[in-house]
């Protein structure tokens, strides 16, 4: 699996309505053993909690590539750079900060 192409096709298709509207990005980081791995960052627009997010972001990425479609839990690695003024800064110069929150989603049989 290429997780490249698909973090870029990710970004042309779905993530253009998060970020543009709220703020809000995410990527793929891994997938292994059918478990796969987002980081997400944040943005001010966001009002939904960690939990929420991780969920919701989780099914997006599962639903949307074909790929993903049988995997059986995500990790998330969230970013929130309003927690903390510095982090925008880092974030703009391509350093990547702490995470914020570590979140885990396990996917029902039935969603495919």
């Amino acid at each position: 699996m290429d997780i490249e192409r698909l973090n870029k096709r990710h970004s042309m298709e779905n993530d253009m309505y998060y970020k543009v509207g709220f703020g809000l990005s995410s990527r793929l980081l891994s997938f292994r053993n059918g478990v796969f791995s987002l980081e997400i960052v944040i943005g001010k627009k966001w009002c939904k909690d960690y939990n929420s997010t991780a969920i919701e972001l989780a099914h997006v990425w599962k639903k949307t590539h074909d790929e993903l479609s049988y995997a059986i839990a995500c990790k998330v690695f969230i970013v929130d750079p309003n927690s903390f003024e510095y982090k925008k800064d880092l974030i703009k110069s391509g350093i990547k900060p702490g995470y914020d929150a570590r979140k885990g989603v396990i996917f029902n049989k039935d969603t495919r």
